[in-house]
């Protein structure tokens, strides 16, 4: 028998995109899975929204505490075996639940998966870059640079947090960044090729969009967490500093470019400090 899925989406005064999300799930091809909605203290009509569909969905309320929170409380919530991610202005292709979980029973191996992605930017398909093509097995070296596990693409078996944690919730943006660079330190991820989520983007209200010219402070945020660990090789630790000591010259030139010198000061004497 197929283990059950929960579905988690996270939201905050998203009404209009999150019937599209709902509705993408709820017409799924999958029929053994449950829909939680984890409202991160909307002020909007997501309430009467998500009433809407009754037994369809359940639904969470919490006082705004931000995404990684709001994700935190899907995981606690969830029965399911397998979980998987929908940020409320994505939706998934009808297909997305049944061709992972398949993919998933067939290597057990594999603690999580994650799939292509189809991105929109106002109403236009954009062609994505090399640097964004989705890698499978191994992929720390990968996941040091960017984002390269879309967060709505994802499904991961339970024990996957057991072993790697939740969501850092000190993060207001990144917090996905994070989670899968930790987990690549000793976890492979499995790579289904198909696109199975649609991507909307663009919008100013987007995280990715409001924190877009600092969200490389969060990034090296999270890898000087990550070299504080103590069970990372040799390698992974080499390539963690080149790429923090990058970042920070990256991000300092821009502060001080942008009228912050001290900011940039500091993350010029943090690229040295990690060179060293």
């Amino acid at each position: 028998m197929s283990a059950k899925i929960s579905v988690i989406i996270p939201t905050y005064n998203r009404q209009e995109f999150l019937v599209r999300a709902i509705e993408s799930v709820l017409g799924q091809t999958c029929a053994d899975f449950e829909l939680i909605v984890v409202d991160d203290g909307s002020t909007d009509d997501t309430p009467r929204c998500v009433a809407g569909y009754g037994g369809q969905v359940r639904y969470v309320y919490q006082e705004n505490r931000g995404p990684a929170a709001a994700r935190n409380t899907g995981i606690r919530a969830a029965e399911g075996e397998l979980l998987a991610f929908l940020d409320s202005d994505d939706r998934f292709a009808p297909e997305k639940l049944a061709v992972q979980q398949a993919a998933m029973a067939a290597r057990p191996d594999y603690l999580i998966s994650h799939t292509d992605e189809i991105w929109y930017r106002r109403g236009e398909l954009l062609h994505q870059k090399k640097k964004h093509h989705r890698p499978h097995g191994f992929i720390f070296s990968q996941c040091l640079k960017l984002c390269v596990v879309g967060m709505s693409t994802v499904m991961a078996r339970r024990e996957f947090f057991a072993r790697i944690g939740y969501f850092d919730e000190e993060l207001p943006c990144c917090e996905d960044y994070d989670l899968w660079l930790r987990a690549s330190v000793f976890l492979p991820f499995l790579k289904v090729d198909r696109p199975l989520t649609i991507k909307d983007g663009g919008r100013p209200d987007q995280v990715s969009v409001r924190f877009r010219a600092g969200m490389d402070k969060f990034r090296i945020r999270a890898m000087v967490k990550l070299l504080g660990r103590q069970d990372l090789r040799d390698e992974q630790r080499t390539l963690a500093r080149r790429e923090l000591a990058r970042k920070c010259r990256i991000y300092g030139n821009g502060c001080v470019k942008h009228g912050r010198p001290e900011e940039g000061r500091y993350y010029a004497e943090l690229a040295a400090d990690v060179l060293r």
